[in-house]
C-alpha cells in the first residue's frame, strides 16, 4: 500500500476501529477510551477525504438513476467478527427504514447533506401472557416490540458522529432532509445471520395503538397532537417494497484491516 494511503485518515479510522472492537464486546476497561478516540477521528472525516463529491438530485449518479435504488452503499472494508465500514448515499427524500442492530455498536458521520435520525431503545418483547390493548390484538405477539423513543435529531457534515450501542439507540431510522445525503457507517461486529445478527425491519404503530402514557412527562398530549410518544409499539415487518440498496465502488484511499 502506498505510504500516503497508509497514513490516510480513513486508514487511521480503520486501525482505531480494529483496536476498539478487537474483542467483540464493550467490557474491557479501555473500551470507552477507545470509542472516544474513534469518535474523534471519525468526526474529522470529510467527503473529500474519501474522494466523494456531493451529488445533486438532478444528477444522482449511475447507481441512482431515475429508476435505480433510493440508497446506494460503497463498501470500504470489513474485518470478520470485528467491524465493517462503508458509505451510504441517500437520494433526496429517501431513507433507511426503521431497523435494528442486534448486539452491535455503530457510528455514523454525515459527509454531505442533512439526515434525520430517530433512535429507539428496545424495551421488551411481548410474551405469551398478559392482555394486549384492543387495537393490538390483531397482531401476532411475536411480531410486537415495546420500545422507547430515545431521540430524533438532524445531523449535517459539521455535526459530531451519531453513536449506537447494543442497548441504546439500537433501533433507528435515517432519512435524507432537503436533498441528497451521504454518511460514513461503522458497525461492530458486522451483520451475520449465522451468528444471530440479522437485520429486522419495523413499523411504528400509530399512537392510538401504543401503550397508555401516565408518567407525567406530557406524553399523552404528544400522542394527541400526532407527535411520536416516548413509549411506542413497533411491529416487525418484511423489508419494505420501496426500499432497496444498490452498490457502487468506493473511490477513496485503499484501506487495509
Amino acid at each position: 500500500m502506498p505510504r500516503d494511503e497508509m497514513n490516510s485518515l480513513i486508514q487511521r479510522i480503520a486501525r482505531q476501529a480494529r483496536k476498539t472492537f478487537r474483542s467483540g464486546d464493550g467490557d474491557r476497561p479501555d473500551f470507552a477510551e477507545n470509542v472516544a478516540q474513534l469518535k474523534k477521528l471519525v468526526g474529522e472525516i470529510r467527503a473529500s477525504d474519501l474522494k466523494i463529491r456531493p451529488r445533486k438530485q438532478s444528477a444522482p449518479g449511475p447507481a441512482s438513476a431515475p429508476h435505480g435504488p433510493p440508497v446506494t452503499y460503497m463498501h470500504i472494508c470489513e474485518q470478520t467478527g470485528g467491524f465493517s465500514m462503508g458509505v451510504f448515499l441517500l437520494r433526496g427524500g429517501a431513507g433507511i427504514p426503521l431497523h435494528d442492530h442486534p448486539g452491535m455498536h455503530g457510528m455514523i458521520k454525515v459527509l454531505y447533506g442533512t439526515v434525520r435520525i430517530s433512535g429507539f431503545d428496545r424495551a421488551e418483547e411481548v410474551g405469551a401472557g398478559g392482555d394486549l390493548p384492543p387495537l393490538l390484538q390483531p397482531y401476532q405477539r411475536g411480531s410486537l416490540l415495546r420500545a422507547i423513543l430515545r431521540s430524533t435529531e438532524e445531523y449535517g457534515e459539521a455535526s459530531p458522529p451519531c453513536l449506537l450501542s447494543p442497548l441504546r439507540d439500537n433501533l433507528h431510522q435515517i432519512s435524507a432532509v432537503d436533498g441528497p445525503a451521504a454518511f460514513l457507517d461503522i458497525l461492530a461486529p458486522p451483520y451475520d445471520p449465522d451468528d444471530g445478527r440479522d437485520c429486522h425491519y419495523y413499523r411504528l404503530l400509530p399512537p392510538s395503538q401504543g401503550p397508555e402514557q401516565s408518567d407525567g412527562d406530557g406524553s399523552n398530549q404528544a400522542a394527541a397532537s400526532g407527535v411520536i410518544p416516548r413509549e411506542v409499539w413497533l411491529l416487525e415487518i418484511p423489508q419494505p417494497d420501496d426500499f432497496w440498496c444498490g452498490g457502487e465502488p468506493y473511490p477513496g484511499p485503499k484501506v487495509s484491516v
